[in-house]
């Protein structure tokens, strides 16, 4: 009996995923590029369209150093998209905020994604609502009852 992580069901899987990965990140760079961004200054875009944030947990986010971080925003600052401004609950961090501009850019940016959208509006809502408990699951978030 091949274990679960031989096993072909498991193989295809992880296949899937791989592909669904590739091709999300290959749109994402092109939707960042008609935007004249690079893929990592629109994820940082993107993230700061959620909430402010200081730059040690964006680097968190992304899973890289801090200062490769600052160089990002320093670049987004440059065009107009992001601005630093002291954290009201610690003077002493600085946090990276997006402008008017910044927000409607990650608004288009994400409006002009349809590689997952387009599929996913395929699926009715209980398959979507599926989709997204089992990938919650795999990562070990909670599941919303």
């Amino acid at each position: 009996m091949a274990s679960t992580r031989t096993d072909p069901l498991t193989l295809e899987v992880v296949d899937l995923i791989g592909t669904v990965v590739a091709r999300y990140h290959e749109e994402y760079e092109l939707a960042a590029a008609q935007h004249s961004l690079t893929g990592a200054q629109a994820r940082v875009l993107g993230l700061l369209a959620l909430e402010p944030l200081p730059m040690r947990r964006i680097a968190v986010s992304l899973r890289c150093e801090p200062s490769n971080v600052t160089g990002i925003v320093d670049r987004l600052e440059a065009r107009g998209l992001v601005e630093r401004r002291p954290d009201p609950a610690d003077r002493r961090v600085k946090l990276a905020v997006p402008t008017d501009e910044g927000r409607a850019t990650a608004r288009r940016l994400r409006e002009s994604l349809e590689f997952a959208r387009e599929p996913l509006a395929g699926l009715s809502v209980a398959e979507r609502t599926l989709l997204r408990d089992l990938l919650r699951r795999m990562l070990g978030e909670p599941v919303a009852p």
